[in-house]
């Protein structure tokens, strides 16, 4: 009889564990799949030199300080390069979570820059899979050198240049994310001898992350069309990144003084394998200025 009894218990229990395995598949059947976005592709809006493919949230304000030091190569007079310095400060807003506006001024010719970025495309899976994130950037320039006063024959339309950068980022995993960067930079007037109006490149960057607040990154931009006369090299950048709370630091080893997509692509010219490195950084603050409801 005690063995009838246990094999009826052991018939019950075996019916309600399959019975309530089969409920819970029925309450996953039933609950809405989501779509789960890719956050932190880059933990800021710079991997070196470049834009990354992350844009501000809505109402998000980054301050963003960038400083090069001279070449390291310069000698102990110079103090390897730490005797001079190019900066540029910049803002940059987020008007939605897609779309942002920024505006900086360089020492580097005197030039100020302003740019409109937009999110195409974000990372995703699950409701909606999307392989990777698109971001588009078209930026103006001016430069202010030389000083009109002194050069009236330096028109405004000499002084301008645009760029246009398609930015399509991946994240990997957790730890490992890389971006491809086609550039166009259109530059109004140029020496024909031994520039082009327009320089096309293809920048590749990625970000390996170390720990939870410490990455390596590197960044490099193929010219596509030198000019046959250039004495331009193609920029190449290593860092090593911080992220503190509110805070993101930049240590960076590069051999282009440029600080925005024209100078970085069109204007460098040291050779980085030659000693011709600058050391810098890069501080970016974000402050949230609406709070999202």
């Amino acid at each position: 009889m005690n063995r009838v009894y246990l094999l009826a218990l052991m018939c019950w229990v075996s019916f309600f564990a399959y019975a309530q395995d089969d409920l819970m598949a029925e309450l996953q059947d039933a609950q809405p799949e989501k779509t789960e976005y890719a956050i932190q592709t880059f933990r800021g809006t710079r991997i070196i030199n470049g834009h990354s493919v992350e844009t501000k949230g809505k109402g998000e304000l980054e301050f963003i300080f960038s400083h090069r030091f001279g070449p390291l190569n310069s000698g102990a007079y110079n103090f390897w390069g730490l005797d001079d310095a190019f900066v540029r400060l910049g803002i940059e807003y987020g008007i939605t979570d897609w779309l942002g506006v920024g505006i900086g001024r360089s020492s580097t010719d005197k030039t100020f820059d302003g740019f409109v970025r937009y999110k195409v495309l974000r990372q995703s899976h699950g409701v909606t899979n999307i392989p990777f994130t698109l971001t588009a950037i078209g930026s103006g320039y001016i430069k202010t050198s030389p000083q009109a006063k002194f050069n009236p024959q330096v028109s405004i339309k000499d002084r301008m240049a645009y760029s246009l950068e398609l930015l399509i980022g991946k994240k990997f995993s957790p730890n490992f994310s890389l971006q491809i960067s086609p550039v166009l930079v259109h530059r109004i007037t140029v020496n024909p001898m031994f520039e082009n109006n327009d320089d096309v490149a293809l920048g590749i960057g990625g970000k390996h992350n170390i720990t939870r607040s410490l990455a390596v990154t590197g960044e490099y931009f193929y010219r596509v069309n030198p000019h046959t006369n250039s004495t331009r090299s193609d920029a190449i950048g290593l860092g090593l990144e911080i992220e503190t709370g509110g805070h993101v630091f930049q240590l960076i080893f590069t051999n282009s003084l440029g600080l925005f997509t024209r100078s970085v692509v069109s204007e460098t010219q040291g050779d980085f394998f030659d000693g011709d490195v600058h050391f810098g950084f890069n501080i970016s603050r974000n402050f949230q200025l609406i709070h999202k409801k």
